[in-house]
């Protein structure tokens, strides 16, 4: 039998697929997307689609396959790092989302400027706390990066002043704008934790991209096949926490992620580690060109 694999979870898919997923190995990276061949539209269709597109405003919300996607994502980039930090950016006025990501995108275009490598994953979130702004955007990020919360929190309220956003009372100065905390990669539970609280519970609808990511996490590998000796494994193990959910063209196996089970997706991260060593390489030698 074939068995797709991602974290805390496997997937029996029976005897009847193609042998073509198995040879395939490992799947979830962007770097195997085929890409789509552009044709550029005539002059007039182009302008009846600007004008649609100015007219109409699409509602986004995040559905559960895009959870998912977010899910894998975050602990194929986990498994690479000791340490990450979760960082959390809100606005000191009511925004409009379509304000709100104009806002996001400098701050993060302004930081991979300031620095090499800089990896992340961002979601946006409704405020359901907060009272003045009821519903208000804001957006969350895992990052690779050790932040200066002084330098940054300051540059962040600067970001907005120039963007329009200020206070309702210009002498304050939020404390909580930026916020960050450390997770520790070594917990699954820690990072798990996250990602239940801010990613599988948000149901909020958006005018505006409900989530992304740098290249280099788009590029990691989520997902790997395997015969059913992987499942049996696992199963010797964990057997009496393993629940089994019958869907109509699988059987999917949810596994506990802690310190035992983690380690049965290295090849994961040793695929990874060397998918971003080979990116790194080709992007020195184009700059070298």
């Amino acid at each position: 039998m074939l068995v797709k694999n991602t974290y805390g979870c496997s997937a029996v898919l029976g005897t009847t697929l193609t042998k073509r997923l198995y040879y395939t190995k490992y799947s979830g990276s962007s770097l195997d997307r085929k890409k789509q061949v552009k044709t550029k539209p005539k002059k007039k269709e182009a302008a009846e689609e600007e004008q649609e597109k100015d007219t109409t405003e699409k509602v986004r919300v995040m559905s559960g396959r895009t959870k998912t996607k977010i899910r894998k994502k975050l602990f194929a980039f986990s498994r690479l790092h000791k340490r990450l930090t979760f960082v959390t950016l809100t606005f000191v006025n009511e925004v409009t989302d379509e304000q709100a990501i104009k806002v996001l995108r400098k701050f993060i275009d302004n930081t991979k400027k300031r620095g090499k490598n800089f990896q992340y994953l961002w979601v946006a979130e409704r405020q359901t706390e907060n009272k003045i702004f009821p519903d208000n955007i804001h957006f969350h990020m895992i990052t690779n990066k050790y932040w200066d919360i002084q330098k940054t929190w300051n540059y962040w309220l600067d970001l907005q002043r120039r963007n329009g956003i200020v206070p309702r009372d210009e002498s304050f100065k939020a404390s909580s704008a930026f916020d960050v905390k450390k997770v520790d990669t070594k917990n699954p539970k820690q990072v798990g934790t996250y990602l239940t609280k801010y990613v599988t519970k948000n149901k909020a609808e958006f005018k505006c991209q409900v989530w992304n990511c740098s290249k280099s996490i788009s590029a990691l590998y989520t997902d790997f096949y395997t015969d059913y000796s992987f499942l049996e494994e696992l199963q010797r193990l964990k057997k009496d926490e393993i629940k089994e959910v019958p869907l109509e063209f699988c059987t999917l196996h949810l596994v506990p992620l802690d310190k035992t089970t983690i380690r049965f997706y290295d090849r994961l991260e040793n695929k990874n580690r060397k998918t971003l060593e080979n990116l790194n390489q080709q992007e020195n030698a184009s700059i070298k060109k």
